[in-house]
């Protein structure tokens, strides 16, 4: 099949969906992030001996990459190390190397030890796809804009464990950084970063958010005990964890979550007809979010039509908060959706009011909860920030 892709590719990726053999992950990889054409040819064109601003990093960083691998520990795969990475940099004026992208690179060196163009490839198409923007000198608006996204999700999923995060300080710039910017490489050994890529490389992009969500929900029961202190000494080495667990977890995790909530405006030009497809049409636009309202919000904005797509798939278990006006509301609604106008929702910091008013609607907020998948609030934005207390 090899030898006739690109005409096999759809068969190749059919089989990777089963299994991936080992021998052959090197060119199944290539296959899965569509790489074609005159590689070769391509990668001997770059310049690679020439002094770049970046080499003292280079140099650096390399002597301290899966060095416990005895192969990647060799001095030939420093060597092919350092080519790859000038190449990589040389090639892509308008990004700049950031540390982490020699732990980027060293799955693909060595699956491809030998065919130093293809590894090059390979590099080139995944930053291209998972890693979008990454690499911009200024990548903050990036980052930032996917941990909060991050943020989103575990509260989506996990509102308890979110909760105890965010009250003990533990917020993900202490510690996802390093698993987004270098797709979990700098943290997993090469190991268990092929179980992971296998199924990465098969999903859309916005997987590896549900990896760090799985990763999270693996060390659940541990970090609803811990203190900050304790979740800083948990994760400043990366505990034995079951990677197949976590693996099968941020698949399930992916198909649970709304497709609106996953959408960033900094994502590459999406490639699958599915997310296309969900995204598109005035009841999907989520283009007017900026980003400071993505970070202020604890709970993330899902589209109308996942609202109804939802509600529909998931009869009864889906409470819709609709808070709205109630003559606005009497206009139409979604069925068997409970208006509690913004107005009498009780913000953070307010005190009761003595007819228990704000304090009543919470409370029955919190009754309508009981046994409900999840809370989605529609309408104002007065009570979004009650919607983890109500799940």
């Amino acid at each position: 099949m090899f030898k006739a892709y690109p005409y096999y590719r759809s068969r190749i990726v059919a089989d990777a969906h089963m299994d991936i053999p080992p021998y052959h992950r090197g060119e199944v990889w290539a296959a899965l992030l569509g790489v074609d054409g005159d590689t070769i040819s391509t990668y001997a064109e770059i310049d690679k001996v020439t002094p770049t601003s970046t080499d003292r990093q280079i140099e650096v960083d390399i002597p301290r990459c899966h060095q416990y691998d005895e192969l990647l520990s060799s001095p030939r795969a420093h060597q092919k190390f350092t080519r790859l990475l000038k190449a990589w940099v040389v090639s892509h004026p308008g990004l700049v190397y950031w540390q982490g992208l020699d732990s980027l690179t060293a799955p693909f060196l060595y699956l491809n030890f030998n065919n130093e163009a293809l590894a090059y490839a390979c590099l080139t198409a995944f930053i291209k796809k998972y890693l979008h923007k990454f690499f911009l000198r200024d990548n903050s608006a990036v980052i930032q804009e996917y941990l909060a996204k991050f943020c989103h999700l575990v509260a989506f999923h996990d509102p308890l464990l979110f909760s105890h995060l965010a009250s003990i300080g533990f917020v993900p710039e202490l510690y996802a950084i390093p698993w987004f910017l270098t797709m979990y490489t700098h943290v997993f050994p090469l190991s268990q970063i092929f179980h992971v890529w296998d199924t990465l490389l098969l999903h859309p992009a916005s997987l590896a958010l549900c990896v760090a969500a799985a990763i999270l929900r693996h060390l659940r029961h541990q970090l609803l005990d811990f203190s900050f202190n304790d979740c800083i000494l948990l994760f400043s080495d990366m505990p034995d964890i079951n990677i197949e667990q976590v693996v099968k977890d941020s698949v399930d995790l992916h198909l649970e979550t709304p497709v609106s909530l996953l959408y960033r405006h900094h994502a590459p030009p999406s490639s699958d007809r599915d997310t296309e497809q969900h995204l598109s049409g005035p009841l999907n636009d989520l283009s007017s979010i900026t980003l400071a309202e993505q970070r202020s919000e604890i709970c993330g904005r899902i589209s109308g039509a996942d609202v109804v797509r939802l509600s529909e798939a998931l009869p009864g278990s889906l409470l819709v908060v609709d808070t709205r006006p109630q003559h606005l509301f009497q206009t139409g609604s979604l069925m068997n959706a409970w208006n509690a106008p913004g107005e009498l929702w009780m913000r953070e910091g307010d005190s009761p009011s003595e007819d228990g008013g704000p304090q009543l609607v919470l409370e029955q907020a919190k009754l309508r909860a009981v046994g409900k998948m999840a809370v989605v609030v529609m309408g104002t934005k007065a009570a979004h920030h009650l919607t983890l207390q109500v799940s």
